[in-house]
């Protein structure tokens, strides 16, 4: 009882402010880290002027999607952090799958953190942090979701929540995914929590078992999805027995080069 008492944060510690345009969300957050906000601060726009994914990629930004990033300021010690990417996939599908209606085609998380709505990408997430001019550390938690728009080409399949039966707008959304966030960060508890997280993650993963090619910044490897290990790191079934842990990559199914 005391640890749930120590670790767990109500709906009241999260602010939010919402905007009608801004350049970034991520990047209005980091502003706002610098000028010494305490964090727990969501920052929603109607409409982003610079967006960006992974990478530096473009996002689409235009009004009818959700675009909100949450700061945090010293969310956990840097040898826990590598679970956060998780406990985030697990807060954004629960609201997705929370506005849409019940027997249409599966929402899934693919390794690490992406939504997919059968097998297509409708959501985006982005982590940035930095070191602060006070000895703390910003990490914002930049999240992209297709309601009414999605980008006209993209080198995967890509869908919008309008076009599986959902009515809510991003307003509805938000609400959803506050709570949703507010319950996970709790369960991680500054990454104490992993193993909740990672079980969570693994009921609603896509594609373990199936072949995938893992693009790294410097090469592609090819083999079966074997699921994740206790630290959230994906497991690559090179063959002959290999098991290849990988901290970060860009999967896709079923390809074979």
């Amino acid at each position: 009882m005391q640890f749930e008492k120590m670790r767990r944060k109500s709906l009241e510690d999260f602010r939010h402010d919402a905007l009608g345009e801004t350049e970034s969300t991520n990047t209005e957050c980091l502003a706002r880290a610098r000028a010494g906000d305490a964090g727990d601060l969501w920052i929603t726009a109607g409409r982003q002027t610079a967006g960006r994914g992974r990478r530096g990629r473009n996002w689409t930004s235009e009004p009818g999607n959700l675009y909100a990033s949450l700061l945090l300021i010293d969310p956990a010690p840097a040898e826990r952090l590598g679970s956060l990417p998780l406990a985030v996939a697990v807060a954004v599908h629960a609201a997705v799958r929370a506005v849409l209606p019940a027997g249409g085609e599966p929402v899934e998380v693919k390794w690490p953190n992406d939504i997919l709505i059968g097998r297509k990408k409708t959501c985006g997430i982005l982590l940035e942090g930095e070191p602060l001019p006070d000895g703390r550390r910003a990490l914002v938690i930049g999240i992209g979701i297709n309601i009414r728009h999605m980008p006209d080409s993209a080198p995967y399949g890509v869908t919008r929540l309008i076009d599986h039966g959902a009515s809510a707008g991003p307003d509805e959304l938000f609400a959803y995914l506050f709570r949703e966030m507010a319950d996970v960060l709790a369960l991680w508890d500054e990454g104490r929590g992993i193993a909740d997280v990672i079980a969570k993650w693994r009921s609603v993963a896509c594609g373990i078992g199936e072949k995938i090619t893992v693009n790294l910044p410097d090469r592609s490897l090819v083999g079966t999805f074997a699921g994740i290990d206790d630290r959230g790191l994906l497991m690559l079934d090179a063959g002959q027995g290999v098991l290849m842990p990988i901290a970060a990559g860009d999967v896709f199914f079923g390809r074979t080069e």
